[in-house]
């Protein structure tokens, strides 16, 4: 070892270099900084025996014209050689300053390469692809200096846009790190990226990142679908049916015929198509429900089947429709389900208010009305909180409150029975089956103030899906399936997969594989109502930015000293907002609007004096 390592030598220590101070069981060095260490022989190069006192001499390296080197090189290309004999050409001898020169030559990467008892030199051609990669490297350097600073003052080009895709990538949740924020002494989370695309211009107001930030698609499945099967239908063609949806809607999966005092919903029949575990359920699974956001929806389930079942799309349409027969008291009696075939006439709510009191319109809301009667009997609970719809037209954000219509109503009552029905036909044939539950107790029976449902709805506890039938209290119904959307959410579907292959005297999925559909289900549904209700808080923001002088009335409904909250009814939306010691809650007071944070998603109100 002290052959190998004399005492005063110079070696390499992590790439640095290092005096030999003393050589023992291990070797003692002196760093650069002045401060020792104790290592093996094996973390250290020989650069040169020495003698060297001082490492501070190799600050004084030899001065060595272009031309030296490049002699060197070209003489040694294709040889075998040492440090020494680099050092011996270059510089006329071997010392220690010129072991490290030379050292320094070879750690340049232009001309040498290898260790110092190996090295080599890079062939023409070798080098003209290093001097080649260090231009680039040099040019790129110069560019990303040139849009850091153009980013400092918030002016970058159109041709920055891939130095900018990083912080996409950030701002959409798809990253956890943008170097170009990095660069900006920006701290790098999704709203700060959101803001600095904002502020340099890469995106405007009309990008909406929660979808993505959801991980969610934006796409409707592209799976081939198959034809409908042959199969017996029940002809209900001659019975009026009607699809009573918002104007706006292009996926109805559901329909309503009266038939004496029968009331049949018709619902579009996914699951002739659709079989379990086949491409199109396990697309639909994954994507749990149809994402619905302002800009348009996200379909669970191809175009293609939507235009093949959407019932009222073609002339007759196929469907599984519930024959659901009515007690005196308004509960469910009994229930038919069948295949069938029917004839839909769309309809708007607006339409069918102003119908209401003409046949088969009047017997059918007479019908809702007495079911309604009943879940209110039973404690059902009806928040009656504001509700608007939001769309974009020519690049503006709409929003229209949604009025209280009978017809509404109607719908909803007429499918909450369907659920019902479908629910009471699951027990007694013992299907499993995803019931939704609530075991929310000791309800109001009346919320008279907006300020009462605010704070309640905020207490209530959230549905859950269970395999075995349970209460749903919040409805007012002992056992409750949700039938009528099996375009739309995926449990629907199995619903009426397993409804379907009980009624073709197939065996049904047992309570497992149910199971295993609600688990799936539920670990993506929370990520489609949070990318819901953020992309509808994003484009109420939106909507305010492309309206900065907003008024409006505001309704108080929590206060907190001098602060409170209030909810806007003509936006559905609420705001924290500082208040008068004596604005009582459930007051009405006049608001304006001051800022928006649109990464933040945070809204800043005053009220109005006077």
């Amino acid at each position: 070892m002290t052959d190998a390592l004399p005492v005063h030598s110079l070696v390499l220590y992590k790439k640095r270099p290092a005096l030999v101070q003393a050589v023992d069981k291990k070797i003692t060095l002196v760093l650069e900084a002045g401060d020792t260490v104790q290592v093996r022989e094996k973390d250290v190069v020989l650069l040169h025996p020495g003698p060297l006192d001082n490492l501070a001499r190799l600050k004084s390296l030899p001065v060595i014209d272009a031309g030296a080197i490049q002699s060197a090189w070209e003489l040694l290309i294709g040889e075998s050689f040492d440090l020494a004999a680099l050092a011996e050409l270059v510089y006329g001898s071997f010392t220690p300053v010129t072991a490290w020169a030379a050292w320094q030559l070879v750690m340049g990467g232009e001309y040498f390469y290898g260790d110092p008892a190996a090295l080599s030199a890079f062939t023409p051609q070798e080098r003209q692809q290093i001097l080649q990669e260090r231009q680039a490297r040099a040019a790129e350097k110069q560019a990303w200096e040139a849009v850091i600073e153009r980013a400092r003052q918030g002016s970058l080009l159109a041709e920055d846009r891939r130095y900018v895709q990083e912080t996409e990538r950030l701002a959409f949740g798809q990253s956890q790190r943008s170097a170009l924020l990095a660069a900006l002494h920006i701290e790098e989370t999704p709203q700060s990226a959101h803001a600095f695309l904002l502020r340099v211009g890469f995106w405007d107001a009309a990008v909406n990142p929660y979808p993505r930030r959801y991980n969610l698609q934006l796409l409707p499945p592209e799976e081939e679908i198959p034809s409908l099967p042959v199969e017996p239908r029940r002809d209900l063609t001659a019975l009026p049916a009607y699809a009573i949806d918002d104007a706006s809607s292009r996926d109805p999966d559901d329909a309503l015929s009266l038939e004496g005092e029968r009331l049949w919903v018709h619902v579009a029949d996914a699951a002739a198509l659709i079989l379990p575990d086949s491409p199109l359920d396990w697309e639909a699974r994954q994507r749990g429900e149809t994402l619905y956001i302002p800009e348009g929806a996200a379909d669970m389930v191809p175009l293609s089947a939507i235009r093949c079942l959407g019932l009222g799309l073609a002339e007759i349409s196929p469907s599984l429709s519930f024959g659901i027969d009515f007690a005196e008291d308004g509960r469910v009696r009994g229930v038919e389900i069948t295949p069938a075939w029917v004839r839909v006439t769309r309809c708007t709510y607006e339409e069918v208010e102003n119908k209401l009191d003409v046949e088969p319109f009047a017997s059918l809301f007479d019908i809702a009305r007495r079911f309604g009667e009943y879940r209110t009997q039973h404690g059902s609970l009806s928040l009656d909180l504001p509700e608007v719809k939001i769309f974009i037209q020519d690049g503006k954000v709409q929003i229209t409150p949604l009025p209280r219509l009978r017809s509404r109503v109607l719908v909803q009552e007429a499918m909450l029975a369907a659920g019902a029905a479908a629910a009471g036909f699951a027990q007694q044939h013992n299907l499993p089956m995803p019931y939704s539950t609530n075991d929310s107790t000791d309800l109001p029976l009346t919320v008279p103030t907006l300020s009462a449902r605010y704070s309640l709805r905020r207490s209530l506890k959230r549905s859950q899906y269970r395999v075995n039938a349970a209460p749903h209290t919040l409805l007012g119904l002992p056992a409750y399936i949700q039938v009528t959307s099996p375009l739309r959410r995926y449990l629907d579907l199995v619903a009426h997969q397993q409804l379907r292959a009980w009624l073709r005297g197939d065996a049904p999925m047992d309570d497992a594989a149910v199971l295993e559909r609600i688990g799936a289900v539920e670990a993506v549904a929370g990520a489609v109502r949070n990318a819901e209700r953020d992309s509808e808080l994003h484009w109420t923001l939106v909507y305010l930015i492309q309206n900065p002088d907003w008024q409006g009335e505001a309704v108080v409904v929590e206060k907190r000293d001098h602060h409170g909250v209030v909810l806007i009814p003509e936006l559905a939306l609420e705001a924290e907002i500082s208040l008068p010691a004596d604005c009582a809650l459930d007051r009405v007071i006049g608001v304006r609007l001051l800022g928006v944070d649109l990464p933040k998603q945070r809204v800043f109100f005053a009220p109005l004096r006077g």
